[in-house]
C-alpha cells in the first residue's frame, strides 16, 4: 500500500502542472486572483492596482510623497500636445482613436480576428502615425510614452478589460504568454513567476517584490532610475521596456520592444488584473 500512496502521489504532482496548462483563462483569472487575496488578506482588491506599494508600507509612504507632484504630469502634457498636433495630412490622434478622450486603454491589448494576433496601445500608435504618412516612434521611451501617458490619464477609473477570443490562434497568443510568464530563462534560471508569485512581497537585495496582479495597470511608468539614466531627466517608459530591464536582470537576452513574446506576455499579463482601475501613468522607484 505504501508503494501505491508514493505511485499515486507521484502522479499527482506530475498531473497537477498539467491540469493548471490546460486550465481556462477564466479559471486562471480566478486562480491568479484567489492566490493574492489569500496571500495578502488585508489588502482590498482594487488597492493591487497601486503594484508593490499595496502591500509594502514603507515604500507606499514615500511613493504617496511622490505622487503630491508627480513627475509624469509634465510628460501627459506633453502628450496632449503631441495628440492633437496634426499630421502632415491635417489629421491627428483622434482618427483612429476617437473615443481616446472617453478611456480607451482598458481595452489593450486585444486580439485582431482579422490579423491573427495582439495589438497593444504602443503598437496601435505608431500603426495610426504610418497609416498618416508619419515615422513610427521608437517603442520602449520618448514620444510614444507621452502619447501613451495621456490615453492612459484619460483611461484612469476605467477597469481594465482584456478578452480573450474564443479562437484557436488568440489561445495561441494567451498560452504564449503564459508560458513566458513561468518559464525559467537566463543564468539565474528565474521566472516571471518567481519573482512575482512565489516571493511576492519579499525582498531582494533592496529590490521589493510587487504583485504580479495589479503590474500593468500604471503603464507607462515614471521610473527614477530611468531618469537618473536619461541627460534630460525623462524616466518615462513602455511596459515592454520593463520586460527587457527584467531579462536583462536575470541575466537573459531580451525581446525587441513589440516583439511576439513580449505581446503574448503582455495579452497574458494584463488579462490576469482584469476588473482593476487604471491608475496609470504611475511614478516607481
Amino acid at each position: 500500500m505504501k508503494k501505491v500512496a508514493v505511485i499515486v502521489s507521484a502522479l499527482c504532482m506530475l498531473v497537477a502542472p498539467l491540469a493548471s496548462i490546460a486550465a481556462s483563462p477564466d479559471q486562471d483569472l480566478k486562480d491568479f486572483r484567489k492566490y493574492y487575496t489569500n496571500l495578502f488578506p488585508d489588502v482590498p482588491f482594487q488597492d493591487f492596482a497601486n503594484g508593490v506599494y499595496s502591500v509594502d508600507k514603507g515604500s507606499r509612504e514615500q511613493w504617496e510623497a511622490f505622487e503630491e507632484f508627480p513627475p509624469y504630469e509634465i510628460f501627459v502634457d506633453k502628450g496632449e500636445v503631441l495628440f492633437n498636433k496634426p499630421f502632415k495630412n491635417g489629421k491627428t490622434y483622434s482618427s483612429c482613436f476617437p473615443n481616446a478622450l472617453k478611456g480607451i486603454k482598458q481595452n489593450y491589448p486585444f486580439f485582431d480576428k482579422n490579423r491573427g494576433e495582439v495589438v497593444t496601445m504602443e503598437l496601435a500608435i505608431n500603426e495610426c502615425r504610418k497609416k498618416n504618412g508619419e515615422k513610427p516612434l521608437k517603442y520602449k521611451k520618448g514620444a510614444i510614452t507621452y502619447v501613451g501617458a495621456y490615453i492612459a490619464y484619460k483611461s484612469r477609473g476605467k477597469k481594465s478589460n482584456v478578452k480573450i477570443v474564443d479562437t484557436e490562434k488568440s489561445m495561441e497568443w494567451y498560452e504564449l504568454g503564459k508560458k513566458f510568464f513561468y518559464a525559467k530563462r537566463g543564468q539565474l534560471n528565474i521566472s516571471c513567476a518567481d519573482c512575482h508569485i512565489q516571493n511576492a512581497g519579499k525582498r531582494i537585495r533592496a529590490n521589493n517584490l510587487g504583485p504580479a496582479l495589479g503590474q500593468t495597470t500604471h503603464f507607462p511608468v515614471y521610473r527614477n532610475k530611468w531618469s537618473l539614466k536619461s541627460a534630460s531627466g525623462d524616466g518615462m517608459g513602455t511596459l515592454h521596456r520593463r520586460y527587457g530591464g527584467c531579462n536583462k536582470q536575470v541575466r537573459a537576452k531580451p525581446f525587441k520592444a513589440q516583439s511576439k513574446e513580449y505581446r503574448a506576455l503582455e495579452y497574458f499579463h494584463t488579462y490576469m488584473s482584469n476588473g482593476l482601475k487604471l491608475n496609470g501613468p504611475g511614478i516607481r522607484m
